[in-house]
């Protein structure tokens, strides 16, 4: 497990953050930092490293027996118990991860939160946000690729309070230090998922090494 000594977390933050660092996360993330990985490519990574999330993030949910007829006896097996999932991308670059989730879980239901930051207060606010109408008896899975200074992941996460979301799991591939203590300061139920975490941020906010940015490496916009 990577070390996040570095992060001075509390006990408790740090039982809130897993980082998902499987050798084959780490070979696939380093195809997607490589500059030289065109769009296609990318994009599938990024839905591949979003299943491996997947699978960390839904690793305790809750089971219940059920009877199954094989073709040579009835057994009992176990299946997922009362309502499911929900995905919920931070528009745009968290379209990305959806069908990586969705090839996991295909019963899923997807809402979106489209974030924008404030031109006066520069702080971030909804334009856009659309939720499954039973989406505070899931359990949501924010997925963004990028946790940066944390400003759309925390607002995000509020919007969802609002909704009435009780079990709220972030998902990131890459995040900054500062980003990750932002998330874990501002709620203290949220759980984080990230392949990596990077050094630091730049002047403009970019997380170094990072990634570049991975909407427009998604959607071919560079």
């Amino acid at each position: 497990m990577e070390n996040t000594d570095r992060l001075n977390l509390t006990p408790e933050q740090a039982a809130r953050l897993t980082v998902v660092d499987h050798p084959l996360v780490q070979h696939k993330l380093s195809i997607l930092r490589d500059e030289q990985t065109g769009t296609k490519q990318f994009r599938d990574i990024v839905r591949e490293l979003a299943m491996f999330e997947g699978y960390e993030a839904t690793r305790d949910f809750a089971l219940e027996p059920v009877e199954v007829t094989t073709p040579l006896e009835t057994c009992i097996c176990q299946h997922l118990a009362g309502k499911k999932v929900a995905i919920v991308p931070i528009l745009r670059a968290g379209l990305g991860m959806v069908g990586g989730i969705l090839d996991l879980i295909p019963a899923a239901r997807v809402g979106h939160v489209g974030m924008e930051r404030d031109p006066e207060t520069h702080v971030p606010r909804e334009y856009y946000c659309k939720l499954p109408s039973d989406v505070e008896s899931r359990t949501c899975l924010i997925v963004d690729p990028m946790l940066a200074t944390g400003g759309s992941a925390t607002a995000a996460i509020e919007y969802l309070r609002r909704a009435g979301v009780s079990n709220i799991r972030l998902l990131v591939l890459v995040a900054a230090p500062e980003g990750v203590r932002a998330v874990l300061d501002f709620d203290p139920d949220v759980r984080l998922y990230t392949c990596a975490v990077d050094r630091e941020l730049n002047d403009h906010a970019y997380i170094l090494p990072g990634l570049g940015d991975a909407g427009d490496r998604i959607f071919g916009t560079l």
